[in-house]
């Protein structure tokens, strides 16, 4: 899960595993040109896409642009090849540091490229003193091809107006989400290779192939996940590595969901509670938020929102839900306790604006990667009875039904029936292996993050033995691109990662005040 931000208005990026790609209108140029006879990895320098993305501005003077040509699939030989799309910033330095920084995005299925166009507007700038490489991995954004599914970004943009427990809400996804694989199966494409495994492979052949003699890898949300199996299967060349929102893949995702967002709801209506103002405009949040999520189960509220074309449907898993998706960019948590009051009240504009403002722009998901990441190498391997279980004895107070649904975007409450229609069978063991490593490595986490959590931060440091987690209090998912704090301490670890740099200023970070009168976006990127 990352962010991104163009054309005046934040973009959200596929949250949880995080995810942020190309919209189709701005693909000249860097267009899909079918399957290519196989050869091996190389690189070729080539323009950078202009725009970067529709709507979003190009990437500027201070970019260069080009392509590693991969293997679809390392294990046909002789098979066809496809393009990473790939943009390097240069540092700002007179004399910059010889080993850049390599910059995974979340998804699956998000775009680097997008990310950065962000990234050049952050201060304090991490290319500072380095290069950083930014790449769309494979099936994403101006990477080619791109396995988009306008299929299911209709069904997307419907759902809202369905109810989430339906049986036939379900049916309707499933649908989209077959009449999309069955029309990239038909192209030719090798659905099954879009994975984390050979998405690691392209990550180290990128590296060879432009000549870098060590690097340092940032990831964020998936991209730790891409980021710790590149460190367990291609560990050469790896000098440090920061991973921010963590996923690791020993743990399963699916089966964590529901308890980070449990760490989550308490953790935030602790801290409403602990400030006066929230605590006097909201007491018994929590009570209050668990009651809600009852009755709307059982009496959903149906809400118009001006602008919008049909009424958005608030259940109680849509209310349970919106408080995990806004701790993904654009980031709506210190609006959430007075979302859920008004909700509470019989007012849902607040909440349903809050949802509304999350969904990803048509075209915007590469769900090739997506689904053959989240199928394969995790659903794969979920019980769900497991699943069911841990959710009722994390959240004893919800429907059975809220919890059959699983918390994070829209296109994750049903994943076991997407799944099944996108066939794309099981990964190998070995992917779910724990990293373990001596590389020294620095983990952030947002206390807020539900998406994500803090548990898997911890669970994935006790492999990695020159390892330091930091939580930053009130943030949510995608700590580097709302805390000027933290892009300070990247940039010190990187110098120094040994030891030695600064990491105070998060000693000095505070909880935001949550809203309790009008309700405002408050300006990321500030702390």
């Amino acid at each position: 899960m990352g962010t991104v931000s163009g054309g005046g208005r934040r973009i959200r990026a596929v949250a949880g595993l995080a995810v942020a790609v190309l919209l189709a209108a701005g693909t000249a140029g860097w267009k899909d040109e079918g399957p290519k006879p196989a050869g091996p990895p190389s690189y070729a320098p080539a323009p950078c896409p202009k725009p970067n993305l529709a709507g979003v501005p190009a990437l500027g003077p201070h970019f260069s642009c080009g392509y590693l040509t991969v293997p679809e699939n390392r294990a046909k030989p002789g098979g066809r090849t496809i393009r990473i799309a790939v943009a390097r910033l240069e540092s700002t330095a007179a004399r910059p540091k010889p080993d850049p920084v390599v910059w995974l995005t979340g998804g699956p299925g998000g775009s680097g490229l997008l990310d950065a166009f962000t990234v050049t507007r952050l201060k304090p700038a991490i290319n500072a003193d380095r290069d950083v490489v930014f790449v769309d991995q494979r099936g994403t954004g101006r990477s080619d091809p791109l396995l988009n599914c306008p299929e299911i970004d209709a069904f997307t943009r419907e759902s809202v107006t369905l109810l989430s427990t339906d049986p036939e809400t379900t049916r309707k996804g499933v649908e989209a989400t077959r009449a999309c694989r069955t029309r990239l199966a038909r192209m030719g494409y090798d659905l099954a290779a879009y994975n984390t495994t050979e998405n690691a492979a392209d990550i180290a052949d990128l590296r060879t192939a432009l000549g870098i003699k060590e690097w340092n890898v940032y990831g964020v949300s998936y991209g730790t996940d891409l980021a710790l199996q590149l460190l367990r299967d291609h560990p050469q060349g790896i000098r440090a590595m920061v991973l921010d929102s963590v996923v690791t893949p020993h743990l399963n995702l699916l089966d964590g969901l529901w308890l980070n967002a449990a760490d989550q709801y308490k953790a935030m209506f602790a801290a409403c509670t602990a400030q006066p103002a929230c605590r006097a405009a909201y007491p018994g949040l929590r009570a209050e938020f668990t009651a809600t999520v009852r009755r709307l189960d059982r009496e959903p509220l149906s809400v118009t929102v001006p602008g919008e074309a049909g009424a958005l449907v608030f259940d109680g898993y849509q209310l349970a839900n919106m408080v995990v998706v806004a701790a993904l960019p654009p980031w709506a948590l210190t609006t959430v306790p007075a979302a859920v009051h008004a909700l509470a009240s019989g007012n849902g504009l607040p909440a349903a604006k809050t949802v509304l403002a999350g969904q990803s722009p048509p075209g915007f998901v590469g769900w090739g990667l997506f689904y053959g990441v989240v199928c394969r190498e995790q659903a794969a391997f979920t019980d769900r009875r497991k699943v069911r279980a841990a959710a009722k004895a994390a959240l004893p107070g919800f429907p059975r039904r809220v919890l059959s649904l699983l918390p994070q975007q829209e296109f994750v409450g049903r994943i076991f029936a997407d799944c099944a229609a996108w066939d794309v069978g099981r990964a190998d063991p070995r992917v779910t292996a724990q990293t373990r490593s001596d590389v020294p490595t620095l983990l952030m986490s947002g206390t807020f993050d539900g998406p994500a959590g803090t548990r898997w931060a911890a669970a994935a440091a006790t492999g990695l033995s020159h390892s330091r987690a930091l939580l930053f209090p009130g943030l949510g998912h995608s700590v580097l691109l709302q805390s000027g704090c933290a892009r300070t301490i990247l940039a010190g670890f990187f110098d120094q990662p040994a030891g030695g740099y600064d990491a105070s200023c998060v000693d000095t970070l505070t909880v935001p005040p949550f809203a309790t009168g009008r309700l405002s976006r408050p300006r990321p990127g500030a702390r």
